[in-house]
């Protein structure tokens, strides 16, 4: 049974601080991610024939004849399909772009002279945005080519006509192509709106003007929010650079104060990555008994600090939950603070 036992930890991770901490996890019966998901029977209608869009349904399609069906609103199965998905991708555009805008808000605050902790920290990164923007850099102070660069990225997201302004960052061919397809996107807000009023039962019931929908609203994504945030990103915090670190959640030090940061926008976690040096802080902790403060991070904000910083990586999104079990077997916070 221990045999049996530890070749399902194998499966789970090749992870060896993340397979201890695994199964140390199931010995005092704490759940994790992998032991729900290995627990839990998927939904067979999930995998895109059932559709609750509305109030009329839920609607499923099963059956052999399940091709030839329709909902009560007459979606068929490929209808149904691609509501779901472009309704995914404009829940993950959301998220991404919405990573974005708070970077382009936070440009124009230091550029408006309104927070403090934050600066332009590579100007020639700042001024190749510019010029991609067609934004005028000569003469001009560093706070009025921020404060422009901002304005434009912000507007990127609410833009109801033309297309978003790094579109032309991409290759002509393929500009091209995206014209021709009609696919090119506007505002990244406005393809997410379009996207969720499409897929609403009673507006397109066409599975390939659904999708063209979804590609239009994924490219407003890439190019837009996502390719924003890298850049705005490198402006207020830096360009990285090739360095080392370390990762696993072997990372974590049992005589100093742990630090995980765990989360989307690095706004945050820049600044924790200064506080966590910071003399006084550093003082306290030592009133308190430990030997300092040791900072690691979880996910996608542990990238930004890590290439920046060269903070270690505690793990992966898996292992958000696995940091939380103390030397009692328990979790001591929520996962997703």
């Amino acid at each position: 049974m221990a045999e049996k036992k530890a070749s399902e930890v194998k499966k789970r991770t090749i992870d060896p601080a993340a397979a201890a901490v695994l199964k140390r996890a199931e010995a005092e019966g704490f759940d994790t991610m992998f032991s729900r998901a290995e627990g839990m029977r998927p939904c067979p209608m999930g995998d895109g024939s059932c559709c609750k869009l509305c109030m009329m349904g839920p609607c499923r399609l099963v059956g052999k004849d399940r091709e030839e069906r329709v909902g009560v609103c007459g979606a068929t199965m490929s209808t149904i399909a691609a509501r779901n998905l472009a309704r995914m991708i404009a829940g993950g555009t959301s998220a991404h772009s919405d990573h974005g805008r708070d970077l382009a808000l936070t440009l124009l605050a230091v550029a408006k002279g309104e927070t403090k902790g934050y600066e332009v920290k590579d100007i020639p990164k700042l001024h190749r945005v510019a010029g991609y923007m067609g934004i005028e850099v000569q003469g001009r102070t560093t706070q009025q080519i921020a404060l422009d660069v901002a304005q434009e990225a912000l507007a990127n997201f609410g833009r109801q006509e033309g297309e978003l302004t790094y579109i032309s960052r991409a290759p002509l061919k393929r500009q091209q192509v995206w014209k021709k397809t009609g696919v090119t996107p506007r505002g990244v807000d406005r393809e997410v709106v379009e996207t969720m009023h499409r897929t609403h039962p009673g507006t397109d019931q066409d599975a390939e003007h659904i999708l063209d929908q979804a590609i239009r609203t994924s490219l407003g994504s890439g190019w837009g929010g996502s390719m924003l945030a890298t850049d705005i990103t490198d402006i207020l915090f830096g360009t990285p650079w090739a360095l080392k670190s370390k990762a696993n959640l072997g990372v974590l030090k049992e005589d100093e104060v742990n630090i995980i940061v765990h989360g989307h926008d690095p706004t945050l976690s820049e600044v924790i990555v200064s506080a966590a040096s910071d003399p006084e802080l550093l003082k306290y902790a030592e009133s308190k008994g430990a030997k300092g403060i040791n900072l690691a991070g979880i996910c996608c904000t542990s990238n930004e600090i890590l290439m920046r910083n060269g903070i270690p990586v505690a793990g992966n999104f898996l292992r958000s939950e696995e940091r939380r079990v103390g030397k009692e077997g328990r979790p001591r916070w929520s996962p997703y603070h």
